[in-house]
């Protein structure tokens, strides 16, 4: 019923649009040609074939509004296409104004992407109300059922509402926990918890539950085949969701590789396009950092010349981007010395290889500031992981779990964990856990705006710190 009046309106939206761009082009709807009503009628016909295909009426619950008004935008591109091949195919482009066939393009579309926003929002607040839900029953173990439960705890306005869960570890031993007289858990955030398969079936049909949620880890698939099985005659959506936290830190996306469904472990999520904002914003940065920086290059390039022989830059072998090797540049800090092959010795406090003018650099980060060269040829980013020198990375890629990961996307001059205080060296391997886990955290979150908020703190509080030395 909804999808037919939704079909209604935009058609009528059509109409609409077509006859208020016939009277902001002419200033009167009489004697409308033949064909602005031919395009029009052909539009009608076009978004009640073509939006259907779009995924326009599918249900929007629970979905980004942004990725679903960008959806109808394109199905609507996709009718005015088409129609504009009509009137050259019919060779009656020269009786069309132009300015018509853009207002009512624009009026039209604005139309029907304004009326499905405003239904969105509408349907949002409706079921923040707790109007409007889908009942939904959970199986699977509690840890992950939890974190399911979190989710629709903090998004109400998708209208979903949990009524019990099932409890595989138990429904896999619970003849044993009763027979050797152990209490099971009764509840789980306030959910009634079932350990009986049987028992849950009767239940989601009992209360007719419009959905059951499989939260199973892929090894669970005779689990999964198992349901398939129990709820084959019944109308209940029966979704799948995979508990694959134990596999990777990366990315669990699943997205389409050569017609096929593919879940990505530990590849990038983020297109090229996606990540434009970031790399321009990066070459744009750089550069006004090093224009407006240059006189305290200046001045440091001499300081570090008058204070200590050796070459004013330092330069280091680091791993970029998929591993990919480059030279970093940072101002020289130390007296110049030689280490054993493959060796690497941290600075430590007090240590007598670093100047005087390096420790008031390295306590105020200037010693990095040639990194925006770097920036600016695109090896590094100016948010992003810290790189180690690679005799670090062969330490501790076994030692810290995902440590590697950091290395799927170009390191930084900045990054989450330096302004959360993990800066300087990490003696410990805790430090470094600590490290990878906030980097981490920025990888699985990353935006443009975080980014942003990353600069902003770093220009405020993140320059100076204790402990680097």
């Amino acid at each position: 019923m909804f999808r037919n009046t939704a079909r209604c309106l935009d058609a009528l939206f059509v109409i609409a649009g077509g006859l208020l761009a016939h009277w902001m082009r002419f200033s009167t709807l009489a004697a409308l040609p033949d064909t602005e009503r031919l395009l029009i009628a052909f539009n009608c016909v076009l978004v009640l074939l073509m939006f259907p295909g779009f995924g326009v009426y599918e249900t929007w619950r629970g979905k980004a509004l942004g990725a679903m008004l960008a959806r109808v935008a394109a199905a609507w591109l996709a009718v005015v296409a088409a129609a504009l091949l009509l009137a050259f195919t019919l060779h009656r482009m020269d009786a069309v104004s132009r300015l018509w066939f853009a207002y009512s393009t624009l009026i039209s579309g604005a139309l029907i992407i304004a009326t499905k926003c405003a239904v969105h929002v509408a349907l949002r607040s409706v079921r923040r109300r707790g109007m409007n839900f889908r009942t939904v029953a959970i199986v699977g173990a509690p840890g992950f059922a939890r974190t399911l439960l979190a989710h629709l705890e903090h998004a109400p306005q998708a209208g979903f509402k949990p009524v019990c869960v099932l409890d595989t570890s138990l429904a896999n031993s619970v003849d044993a926990l009763a027979s050797s007289g152990a209490r099971l858990n009764p509840r789980l955030n306030r959910l009634p918890v079932l350990t009986d398969p049987h028992a849950f079936a009767a239940k989601v049909r009992d209360e007719h539950v419009n959905e059951v949620w499989l939260a199973l880890p892929l090894s669970e698939e005779h689990t999964i085949y198992r349901f398939q099985r129990v709820f084959r005659h019944d109308f209940v959506n029966l979704r799948f969701i995979p508990d694959v936290r134990s596999l990777s830190l990366f990315d669990h996306s699943l997205v389409d590789v050569v017609g096929l469904p593919t879940l990505n472990l530990s590849a990038p999520s983020l297109s090229p396009p996606q990540m434009w904002p970031k790399l321009i914003f990066d070459r744009l940065f750089a550069a006004a950092a090093l224009v407006a920086l240059a006189p305290v290059f200046a001045v440091l390039a001499a300081a570090i010349k008058l204070t200590s022989p050796g070459p004013v830059f330092f330069r280091q072998i680091r791993k970029g981007a998929d591993g990919e090797p480059f030279s970093i540049y940072k101002f020289r800090s130390m007296t110049v010395h030689h280490e054993a092959e493959g060796q690497v010795t941290q600075a430590s406090r007090h240590d007598a290889r670093v100047t005087k003018l390096g420790a008031f650099m390295r306590r105020t980060s200037l010693d990095e500031l040639p990194q925006f060269f770097n920036v600016l040829l695109g090896q590094m980013s100016v948010v992003g992981p810290r790189p180690h020198a690679i005799e670090h990375d062969d330490l501790y890629k076994d030692q810290v779990y995902g440590y590697m990961h950091r290395y799927r996307i170009k390191p930084g001059i900045t990054g989450w964990a330096q302004v959360n205080g993990y800066r300087g060296a990490t003696a410990k391997v805790e430090k470094m856990e600590a490290r990878v886990k906030f980097d981490l955290f920025y990888i699985h979150n990353w935006s443009f705006w975080f980014d942003m908020k990353i600069v902003f703190i770093t220009i405020f509080k993140g320059f100076v710190s204790r402990n680097a030395f």
